[in-house]
């Protein structure tokens, strides 16, 4: 749990309440409520996006994979921390990011998404464009770059996750954790997002799968923008800019459109399964679905703060292929940069009891 004033789930959960849903629809959709679900039949006729249908099916094949927090919140023991900890805070005694790798293969996922930056503003990489990161901590190791080496040499295809909610690297911005005002990003936070965006995306090689938290903050501008300039980096990868906490029946446009695929954070879909077509502004888009939640209760690892138990997880990973959608399911490594044991246990005893 953070020990902040605002939670990220609350933030996301507000966030989420406030939708609003895009107008106009064109002539043969005339009934569709604007921002809600299309019949799935006319799937073939979502021609809209930017992504083919066959390279978002193939997305969706891969159908599970890890979400891997990790970074200064580790060993802060905060969720959202207010980015003043020494870079030398962050300091993992056994770091081993092809460990991690190993258990994602032999649990049976596809795919992973690493925290690359989150709210305390520090980066797993060396980034030329602030001093908080790797660089000037305690372990010097580039994160990043041994995460992807480890996915390429196992099987796994790696995806980015970066956060707009930094507050460290604020450059003006007012961020979620300042209460009474409301968010946004300064061109000049914006312009530092663009480049280490960049560096993420050139330096590492082909990425499945890039996350951008906390999109609201940015703006429908600079956020377009944005979602342009991954797509000309990595033509391939599938682009999310997360819409939180819901069950997705309308998908909030104003906070994080243009995506490729919508969140579906810490829920599940309606049991009538997820709706995979949307009328987005008078157009049809074909966006599949990716819940993501932690193995236990906290995103980053907490001391005591032990896996669900085996039948809840079997039923979520089961519940997730049966309504249509993509699991990554969220399993932080510890204070020594390791997968805990008893995860690991959890998620071998998952692959048995869902069969996958």
């Amino acid at each position: 749990m953070s020990k902040s004033g605002v939670s990220r789930r609350m933030f996301l959960g507000v966030a989420g309440s406030g939708m609003v849903a895009a107008a106009g629809a064109s002539a043969e959709l005339s009934a569709v409520l604007p921002g809600t679900v299309i019949n799935a039949a006319q799937a073939d006729a979502a021609t809209s996006q930017r992504l083919s249908l066959d390279k978002l099916k193939a997305w969706e094949s891969l159908g599970y994979g890890m979400f891997i927090h990790f970074g200064m919140s580790t060993f802060v023991e905060n969720e959202l921390p207010d980015g003043k900890a020494a870079a030398t805070t962050y300091a993992p005694g056994k770091l081993d990011v092809s460990q991690w790798i190993s258990v994602i293969r032999d649990a049976g996922m596809k795919y992973a998404v690493l925290t690359t930056k989150h709210v305390a503003g520090h980066c797993l990489w060396p980034t030329k464009h602030t001093d908080y990161s790797v660089v000037n901590s305690t372990d010097k190791t580039d994160v990043v770059e041994k995460f992807v080496t480890a996915c390429k040499e196992k099987g796994v295809l790696p995806g980015f996750y970066y956060c707009s909610w930094d507050n460290h690297n604020r450059f003006g911005s007012v961020t979620p954790s300042d209460k009474g005002q409301k968010p946004f990003t300064t061109s000049v936070y914006q312009t530092f997002q663009t480049a280490q965006v960049t560096e993420l995306l050139t330096q590492y090689g082909p990425i499945a799968e890039t996350w951008i938290d906390i999109p609201g903050v940015l703006g429908r501008g600079y956020r377009t923008f944005l979602y342009n300039h991954i797509a000309s980096l990595q033509p391939e990868t599938v682009i999310m800019m997360n819409s939180g906490i819901s069950t997705q029946e309308k998908y909030n446009v104003e906070y994080a459109w243009p995506s490729d695929i919508i969140a579906i954070e810490r829920s599940l879909p309606v049991e009538g399964g997820y709706s995979k077509v949307r009328e987005i502004e008078g157009k049809p888009y074909y966006m599949p679905g990716e819940v993501c939640d932690p193995i236990g209760k906290d995103w980053f690892y907490v001391a005591g703060d032990k896996p669900r138990d085996d039948k809840s997880l079997a039923d979520q990973f089961s519940a997730c292929r049966a309504r249509g959608v993509n699991l990554l399911l969220d399993v932080p490594p510890d204070k020594d940069g390791l997968i805990p044991e008893f995860h690991v246990a959890a998620l071998m005893r998952l692959r048995k009891n869902a069969g996958i």
